[in-house]
């Protein structure tokens, strides 16, 4: 039974509460208190202040470390010493771990230290110091080893600056139970000043920064530093470990392992360089821990919480992936589809995703590991989204092609009441195939989502897969080509980014969704046009998804509510999304 609607951020003066959070005005639910950023004073006598303007962050924590991270900002160029400090009191009477790191211009003044030798299952809380300056106060937590009771992890995705405020971080960052934020990328956009979604950014205060679209390490830094001034993701960041990875955006439009839609060789130069250049300043700006600082495109890595839950992140973007297809390319000038190519290129065997060395890797996670709860954090949809041919086309070409979403509905409704009725046009639209409307997705590759589902199925694990990427959100059943269950999909919506209410104005959200649902068989729950994020719950006995949304991103003062809860059993015969 679907809980009612709640509130989770009632009024201005509890947003206000969520931004001072990210510059050290008051103390967070359990006491958190933060320092404020101050002036600083001199480096040896020097005359360099220091100044911490883009907050702290923490991620990737283990059983006995965790990722600290923070911009140390001074007022010359030269190298800084910073100390950093780790304790299980939010007055740091009792330290537990500290050290020194160096930064300078190379590491554009970034800092991120491995803090070790922590225990498990515990909070901590870390800052910064640099002479008298002290950086804000977060938050961080450690994985939890042995029998494990509950894991909640808040999900996101599609977080365009421009595009909005970040109230959704602002309203995850107010919970006080959560273990860990995931986000699954597009945790920057790199298109230029006028580009997406930024009809309304001059008039929030949000215009982007550089004014071009990013190309460079210096454009990607700036961006990075930009997204890293907002009040309500530094809160996010101080109030719980991140465990992230990138998307396409974080590099450029559409990327896979030898491309990008929107990268044009001509007037920007090599990929490859302007992938490691977006990579660089990835690591140096994200608390992420590189799984292999030789090859920094390697980010897939696991986190396991105890007996109860093992967290493998994956790229599907730019390691393995092979050139994404357009689905209109096989339309042809009659409006028919070729199936035949489709099947036969989209349908290849040896058509990557994941790229063979993953995929292994994947399957070796996936086998050896003894969590109840087998989940994949990753980018994009892993459920099957085949809408019929003539809707879809309908959708695609704006109405040029097929038949609108309401006259296909009228269709069925009348084979259903009256299909002695139907004429041989009418009965030719309803015995087209259906068609994935977005090759982007896994959709666009078949054969290694079998691949990945025959392992789950063989090596009789409960799968859970989390994915972001559509800014829409979904919860989809997943099962083999046979038929066979082997989990469950839980998407969360965007936290800025627009979605289908952006791109198919004309078809009314309140029509939209429960029309998807009734087209497309594994599809559970849709919700196209509001923007949110996801709490994934984990427990012995099931593992639940929450869906809330933001009522605004336009505006500084914004509610957030539940809006749907579904969940999934454990056990073979319970691989399925059901009801709360």
């Amino acid at each position: 039974m679907q809980e009612r609607p709640h509130s989770l951020l009632a009024d201005a003066s509890r947003r206000r509460f969520i931004r001072d959070l990210a510059v050290g005005g008051v103390a967070l639910g359990s006491g958190l208190g933060l320092a404020g950023c101050g002036g600083g004073d001199d480096d040896d006598d020097r005359g360099t202040t220091v100044t911490f303007v883009h907050g702290v962050a923490s991620g990737d924590p283990l059983a006995d470390r965790v990722i600290l991270w923070t911009r140390a900002t001074p007022s010359r160029e030269e190298t800084l010493r910073v100390r950093w400090e780790v304790a299980t009191d939010a007055g740091f009477s009792q330290l537990v771990a500290s050290g020194e790191a160096t930064t300078s211009a190379a590491a554009d003044y970034t800092v991120k230290v491995d803090a070790t030798g922590l225990q498990p299952g515990r909070s901590y809380f870390y800052r910064f110091r640099h002479g008298e300056a002290v950086s804000p106060v977060g938050r961080t937590r450690t994985l939890p080893t042995g029998a494990v009771e509950r894991v909640r992890m808040a999900v996101f995705s599609c977080s365009n600056y421009p595009a909005g405020y970040f109230n959704v971080y602002a309203a995850a960052a107010q919970m006080g139970d959560l273990d860990v934020a995931v986000h699954l990328g597009d945790y920057i956009y790199e298109f230029e000043r006028g580009g997406y979604a930024d009809q309304n950014a001059a008039q929030l205060g949000r215009e982007s920064q550089p004014a071009t679209e990013l190309v460079t390490l210096a454009d990607y830094r700036t961006r990075h530093a930009q997204y890293k001034t907002d009040p309500d993701l530094q809160a996010l960041h101080a109030a719980v470990p991140m465990i992230a990875v990138w998307d396409d955006h974080e590099v450029a439009d559409n990327a896979w392992k030898q491309g990008a839609a929107n990268h044009q060789p001509a007037t920007e130069g090599d990929f490859v360089q302007r992938r490691a250049a977006a990579l660089q300043a990835y690591y140096e700006w994200m608390p992420v821990r590189a799984p292999d600082p030789a090859n920094p495109l390697r980010i897939y890595r696991s986190f396991d919480f105890g007996n109860l839950l093992s967290l493998h992140m994956l790229d599907t973007r730019l390691i393995g992936r092979d050139e994404p297809r357009d689905l209109m390319s096989y339309v042809r000038a009659d409006g028919s589809f070729d199936q035949a190519r489709f099947q036969a290129e989209v349908g290849a065997a040896d058509r990557q995703l994941l790229g063979a060395e993953q995929a292994a890797w994947l399957q070796q996670r996936l086998q050896s590991s003894t969590a109840t709860w087998q989940v994949l954090g990753q980018q994009v949809l892993m459920g099957r989204m085949e809408v019929p041919a003539p809707v879809l086309l309908n959708l695609r070409t704006g109405g040029q092609m097929g038949v609108s979403l309401q006259d296909y509905l009228a269709l069925l409704a009348k084979q259903q009441t009256d299909p002695s009725s139907l004429t041989p046009e009418e009965l030719a639209v309803l015995e087209q195939p259906a068609l994935p409307y977005n090759l982007d997705a896994w959709d666009g590759y078949p054969a290694q989502r079998e691949a990945v589902f025959e392992v789950a199925r063989g090596a009789d694990k409960n799968l859970v897969v989390l994915a972001g990427d559509t800014h829409n959100a979904w919860a989809s059943d997943l099962a083999t080509q046979a038929g066979a269950a082997v989990g469950v999909e839980f998407a969360t919506s965007s936290v800025s980014s627009p979605g289908f209410e952006a791109y198919l104005p004309s078809v009314l959200p309140a029509t939209l969704a429960p029309a998807l649902e009734a087209l497309i068989d594994p599809l559970r729950y849709a919700e196209t046009s509001r923007r949110g994020f996801m709490v994934v719950t984990a427990t012995p006995a099931e593992c639940r998804a929450d869906w809330y949304f933001v009522d605004t991103i336009a505006a500084r003062s914004a509610a957030a509510s539940l809006d749907k809860s579904l969940k999934v059993l454990p056990g073979a015969s319970n691989r399925k999304v059901v009801d709360v």
